[in-house]
């Protein structure tokens, strides 16, 4: 049996910052070699050899990285104009019906009604309460004393 399959590899062994380093100085190898190259073969003139630098080394750094990922077109399950009714508020998101959406939005899509009003792009007085039920619970606390 070969020696390294005896040893149990522990990533808290490894030195990261001397890996980093490694790969970092192999990054700027690749870099001055491509350059040279580019220098070599074309007409550059000096000022533009350190924006040439920073070109390429931006690009040889973001290979090897996820891209980053398309934003993508967001379909209401009603139309925002159908979305409030006297009687009801519709979520956007999946198309319930209901008297008020903000546990509604907690509970099922994991978000508060500014990030609601934010990823619809809805004004932030964009109801997310039934206009007949908020007038039934304004004209409750007045007639209880509330908010005078």
């Amino acid at each position: 049996m070969a020696w390294w399959r005896t040893i149990a590899w522990n990533p808290r062994s490894v030195n990261w910052k001397g890996l980093a380093r490694v790969e970092s100085e192999a990054l700027l190898d690749h870099v001055a070699d491509i350059v040279s190259a580019h220098v070599r073969s074309n007409s550059v003139a000096a000022a533009d050899v350190p924006g040439l630098i920073q070109a390429v080394y931006a690009s040889l750094a973001t290979l090897g990285q996820a891209p980053e990922p398309a934003a993508e077109e967001l379909k209401p399950a009603v139309s925002v104009r159908a979305s409030v009714k006297p009687d009801a508020a519709t979520c956007l998101e999946c198309g319930e019906k209901m008297k008020m959406l903000k546990r509604h939005l907690g509970t099922e899509h994991g978000m508060t009604p500014a990030e609601y009003r934010t990823r619809w792009s809805r004004p932030t007085d964009y109801p997310t309460v039934a206009p007949d039920y908020a007038a039934k619970r304004k004209e409750l606390a007045v007639r209880i004393g509330l908010g005078r």
